[in-house]
This record gives structure tokens, sequence and C-alpha cells, in this order.
């Protein structure tokens, strides 16, 4: 075949096979940067039958057998707070007292005999308490979960079971 001739079909496959090369290159440059960095490797689940995790969520505290103490504010007491025990049912604590906008809240409590009762976080405002958009289940005795907000000041949460609407005592986190 005459190549001087023909310098269309030449520079065809020239270029074809400059591009299976960079190809080929590439294929290569991508399975030793897969290697390199372990992206696909399942050692940890040859290792176990166990799935490897995909979320996970805060780990309830270690709490006591007591309730935790709800705040109420009594009138005449100038907005300080006061402490009582909820009577029974679900005790709800969170960890942070006060946090940045957006800074996470974890949330955490008992509900002794509701083994799978989903609970729903409710947050107090405009004079109500509307669901927040946030749900868990009890194992075990305990939940726990976690929620942000952007919403500036005092900021109370509780939670409430779903079936039975068995209410929290509330707590309050300062935003800002």
């Amino acid at each position: 075949m005459d190549t001087e001739k023909r310098p269309v079909l030449t520079g065809l496959i020239a270029l074809v096979g400059v591009a299976v090369v960079i190809g080929l290159l590439g294929g290569l440059a991508v399975t030793v940067g897969v290697k390199a960095t372990g992206i696909g490797e399942s050692s940890s689940a040859s290792d176990s039958n166990d799935p490897p995790p995909t979320f996970e969520l805060p780990q309830p505290s270690e709490t006591s057998t007591e309730a935790p103490p709800t705040t109420t504010e009594e009138p005449g007491t100038d907005g300080e707070s006061t402490t009582e025990a909820p009577a029974a049912g679900i005790a709800l604590t969170a960890a942070q007292q006060t946090v940045s906008p957006m800074q996470q809240i974890d949330l955490t409590g008992t509900y002794a005999g509701a083994e799978g009762a989903i609970l729903q976080v409710q947050r107090f405002e405009n004079e109500q308490w509307s669901d927040f958009p946030v749900t868990m289940s009890v194992s075990g005795g305990t939940f726990a979960t976690y929620v942000q907000t952007s919403r500036a000041g005092e900021n109370k949460f509780r939670v409430v079971d779903t079936d039975s609407d068995a209410v929290s005592n509330e707590v309050t986190v300062t935003v800002g």
C-alpha cells in the first residue's frame, strides 16, 4: 500500500493508534490509583459476615436509672429555671446546652419498655409544638439522634412516641 497517495487513511490509522495507546495508559493509571487508595476493597467484609456500616448515629452515653431533670419556669423567678423529674416514660437529655448555628445537638435518652417505638422530635415554636424533621427508634430502652438548627436563641425540644403519644421532658439549647 502506498501511504503517500492516501494521506487521509494514514492519518486516520495513526489517530486510532494514538487513541488506543492513550486509553490503555489511562486505564492502567486508574487501576493503579484504585489499588493504591484501597477503593473497592472489602477486607473488613471478608473478615466478618456483617454488612459494612452505611450511616452512624451518635452512641447513647451511659445514663443513670434515674430520669433526668426537666426544666420548667415558675412564675416570679425572673426567668430562672428550676428542675423537676418527669413522672415516668420518656427521659430526654441534650449533650450541648449552647451551640453555634447549624452545629450538631446530640439528643439521647431512655424509654423503658418501649422496644422499637418510633419517637418524633418536636420543637416549641410560635407558642406550639411542631414536628422537627427527625425521628428515631428505641433500642434496648435507649435512643439517640441529633438535630441541627440555625434558629438563634433558646430552642426547646422534646420527643413524642408516635403510637402512644407519650411525651418526654423538654430540653433547652441556646443557639447563637
